[in-house]
């Protein structure tokens, strides 16, 4: 007579060997059926099942949807390379120089051998060359073949001879479409038939004119910027815009207009944002980091953006000229009557001290106002 024992979900549950088998772990979970027998055989030791892994769909229950896997956005430039993967620098193919000046004296050579050949070579010409005398066939179609084979390898030979520089690249492109980049040095050979653009690939700085800014207060500025900058991927530079210099200035300009310039000896104007050190150099760090973020795509490497010199416009500067002289005007005030104070104080300590000042507190006023009068009158020029 057989019983069934009920457990509850997460029990241990009874087996024929007198053992017991853990109950279910896994509840609200969709996975994979396992056959009943594979789970209640008489082997003593475990039974290896092979199982496929499965995909939590969702939570039976609790109505949650499969969350799709998150991606991390990309930045510009990842954009930028994937909406044209081909658009990348790559080396080009090119030979040494020696190529292409084997290749134009051999076309030099055989246009000499068909003049000869053809009877035109000059007699002097063939004494100095050492050539037996021929009467010559004349010019028929032969010659005039020999002629263009000839003058073809000449002209591809030395045309293609180019000369490479350190810090300077050439872009190749064939009928519009990109073909590579020669960043190789010294004499070498490129096909003639490729278009060539040089582009400087050195470490560069720029410095232009004033361009507009407002400092955090709101007011308007007149900035000079140095920026710090080189190409990176020549490709890009080249064919992503039609002149990466102005681009570079349009992303300058761009990042000037959304972020505040600190100016370094407006501190006390009383703004909110008084200038100084660290605000410049946050500034600095600000306008460099949107620069780079927007130039990447077009394979340009901005090193630093740094304001160099910061003025006011001229429609505001005399009224923050005035502004600042007198906030200086107060300064002065303030530290002249600090001092004054605390020469008063000492002096009457001291005379205190020595027993020359009795305890009466009317010769104290009288001593602190002689000696402040005597203190501000003996600096004349800290007065304003």
């Amino acid at each position: 007579m057989s019983t069934t024992a009920e457990t509850a979900p997460g029990s241990e549950e009874p087996t024929d060997s007198g053992g017991t088998r853990p109950g279910r772990l896994i509840h609200t979970e969709a996975t994979t059926e396992i056959p009943v027998h594979l789970l209640f055989r008489d082997e003593p030791g475990p039974v290896p099942v092979p199982l496929r892994p499965t995909v939590v769909a969702r939570r039976q229950g609790t109505g949650e949807q499969p969350r799709p896997p998150r991606r991390e956005s990309a930045g510009p430039a990842v954009r930028a390379a994937e909406a044209d993967p081909d658009l990348g620098e790559r080396p080009a193919r090119v030979l040494p120089g020696a190529a292409g000046v084997l290749a134009g004296t051999c076309g030099l050579a055989g246009c000499v051998l068909t003049s000869w050949w053809a009877g035109v070579l000059p007699r002097l010409a063939t004494h100095a060359l050492r050539l037996p005398t021929y009467a010559g066939a004349g010019l028929g179609p032969a010659q005039w073949a020999a002629y263009a084979g000839a003058g073809a390898l000449g002209l591809a030979g030395f045309g293609g001879l180019v000369r490479g520089r350190t810090g300077r690249a050439w872009v190749l492109g064939l009928f519009g479409r990109y073909r590579g980049t020669v960043r190789r040095t010294g004499l070498l050979w490129i096909n003639p038939l490729l278009r060539r653009r040089r582009v400087e690939v050195r470490l560069r700085h720029w410095r232009g004119e004033p361009l507009p800014a407002a400092d955090p207060n709101g007011l308007p500025l007149r900035v000079v910027v140095l920026v710090v900058w080189r190409v990176r991927d020549t490709a890009r530079a080249v064919h992503a815009v039609d002149d990466h210099e102005t681009y570079l200035r349009a992303c300058v300009e761009a990042a000037l207009a959304r972020v505040p310039v600190a100016v370094p000896d407006g501190g006390g104007g009383g703004g909110k944002g008084g200038g100084g050190g660290g605000g410049v150099e946050q500034t600095a760090d600000t306008l460099t980091r949107l620069v780079v973020r927007d130039a990447a795509p077009v394979g340009v490497e901005v090193f630093s953006v740094r304001p160099v010199r910061v003025e006011y416009a001229p429609e505001v500067a005399p009224a923050v000229r005035r502004r600042r002289l007198a906030a200086l005007e107060a300064r002065q005030r303030a530290a002249l009557i600090g001092s004054v104070v605390d020469s008063v104080e000492e002096a009457v300590t001291r005379l205190t001290a020595r027993g020359l000042l009795g305890p009466d507190d009317y010769e104290r006023k009288l001593l602190v106002r002689d000696l402040t009068v005597a203190f501000c009158e003996g600096r004349p020029e800290t007065a304003l």
